[in-house]
């Protein structure tokens, strides 16, 4: 089946590609905003002395509020326009990383990073709700949405490699001025090349769902992250992150509750019962838990068992960056000849086995070229799935509902990279050790077995340090990481299919309620 394709008077121009390099440039700032502090931290600790608490919050407040803020932003921007949303964001967020470029202390990073991710948040769903102004096209808006995936895809990857390229000549502040000048760029001209939308939902915003939307959200991501840590680093009780994550709930369900009784909702929750935006919005979820968890318990496998460095560990990871861009900038091609949701449930199947291929390529220890090419699988069918799901979300909903639909996507985004990385630090740690348990080579204390036990930094450190025993100790440590790898990537697959089983018989075998 063939998409249609509206008149050749309707279709972009010159203008709205110009327009969508110019939408590129805010992807690129949020997107390395995200990762490009992780060379920083050693030189930005030595100036400023944090504590090992805020060290933690400097890295990850930034993503909290991002994703506390969404849908709050989306309601904004159908009440104000996205375009203005999104300049009024980009000049706070270029004004902002300089005031945390300058920070004098870790106390005030803080708060500025903070507010970076508040002004993040106004930038996204934007971004996303803009589309479907600037392309009445479905192709041509299909390779849009590609281009923005694939620049945010490449924004995360380079983060860390450029944030060590500026410390090799300037201070640590410099990785947040990076993120000015292609603001600036926007700024000066999204007013030209970018339309506002006509289409306005002018309800008031409802404050009390504001804080409801933001404390629920806060708590769940803030718990599965806090969870996910502990876990790998082999401290703490689970209960109190598990805890914050079913308190986070209980708020949203209050949330839900509220945006039913009142007249004016933050959050329109008919954008969640239609099949074409419901289906491809828990799709969205499903493969984030399975492909972020198994992406996150790869890069782990790199530096544990392949001893790379983190530099080494970043250039394996290429492959399946590349082969995630290649299969988003191929489906909109595919998508002329094909259902998108065909497309979708294919996508979905070829990382469905890509990941038993990485499954049996670690069980069998297959060599590392070998998992990296089964997990780059993974990454192109993910790839192939991820951009046409986002379009199918953002064009499901009327026009001017497109900012609250937007949000609920990256809300979705957010939530099923959280629970992929809890999900894969747990399920690995788990794996780690009771392969540990079962394999503990003869010869090792019962007091060295049970701190190599309590995490894979813990493991190899008691290896290390061994006189006798230690090579056969360390051996078994690595066996236990590729167990939980393994055991995910089992997991994961059988996901992955079952979405696409879901995907076929709700949106592709019932024709006559989706594309």
């Amino acid at each position: 089946m063939t998409t249609a394709t509206l008149p050749e008077s309707d279709r972009a121009t010159a203008r709205e590609w110009a327009g969508l390099a110019l939408l590129t440039m805010p992807m690129l700032a949020l997107a390395t905003d995200l990762t490009v502090l992780f060379f920083a931290l050693p030189t930005l600790s030595a100036d400023l002395e944090p504590s090992a608490t805020q060290t933690l919050w400097i890295t990850h407040v930034y993503g909290f509020l991002l994703a506390g803020f969404l849908l709050t932003s989306g309601r904004a921007g159908d009440r104000i326009g996205p375009r203005r949303l999104m300049l009024i964001g980009s000049a706070a967020f270029a004004a902002l990383s300089v005031a945390a470029a300058f920070s004098p202390n870790a106390e005030t990073l803080i708060g500025v990073r903070a507010a970076l991710g508040i002004a993040g948040a106004s930038l996204m769903p934007s971004l996303f709700a803009l589309l479907r102004t600037m392309f009445r096209d479905e192709t041509q808006r299909r390779l849009a949405i590609a281009i923005l995936f694939s620049t945010f895809t490449v924004g995360g990857a380079v983060g860390p490699v450029l944030g060590g390229a500026l410390l090799e000549y300037h201070w640590w502040g410099s990785v947040f001025l990076v993120n000015v000048p292609p603001l600036l760029l926007l700024l000066a001209g999204g007013t030209r090349l970018l339309p506002e939308r006509a289409e306005r939902n002018r309800s008031r915003i409802d404050l009390f769902s504001v804080g409801l939307s933001v404390v629920g959200l806060l708590a769940v991501v803030y718990g599965l992250q806090e969870l996910a840590a502990s876990q790998q680093a082999g401290r703490g009780a689970v209960w109190p992150h598990l805890l914050c994550v079913v308190a986070g709930a209980g708020v949203l369900g209050l949330f839900v509750r509220r945006q039913r009784r009142i007249d004016e909702p933050l959050f329109d929750l008919g954008v969640l019962l239609g099949r074409r935006t419901a289906v491809p919005l828990a799709t969205l979820v499903l493969m984030g838990i399975s492909v972020t968890g198994m992406f996150y318990l790869f890069t782990q496998y790199l530096q544990w068992v392949g001893g790379l460095s983190p530099l080494r560990a970043g250039l394996w990871t290429l492959p399946f960056i590349v082969l995630n861009i290649t299969g988003a900038l191929l489906v909109p091609g595919l998508a002329r000849r094909l259902r998108p949701a065909v497309v979708v449930a294919g996508g979905l199947a070829v990382a469905a086995v890509g990941a038993g291929l990485f499954s049996l390529a670690t069980g069998a220890d297959a060599g590392l070229p070998w998992v990296v090419a089964s997990v780059s699988v993974v990454g192109f069918g993910q790839g192939c799935a991820a951009a046409l799901v986002s379009d199918l979300i953002i064009s499901g909903v009327p026009e001017a509902q497109t900012g609250s639909a937007a949000s609920a996507q990256e809300v979705g985004g957010e939530l099923g990279t959280a629970l992929g990385i809890a999900a894969g630090g747990t399920v690995g740690v788990v794996a780690y050790r009771r392969s540990l348990d079962a394999d503990m080579p003869a010869g090792v204390s019962e007091s060295a077995g049970e701190a190599a036990k309590a995490s894979v930094h813990e493991g190899t450190e008691v290896a290390e340090g061994l006189a006798t025993g230690g090579a056969r100790l360390l051996g078994a440590v690595h066996d236990a990481v590729s167990f939980g790898q393994q055991v995910y990537a089992g997991v994961g697959g059988v996901v992955l299919a079952l979405t696409a089983a879901v995907v076929i018989v709700l949106l592709v075998e019932r024709p006559d309620r989706t594309r």
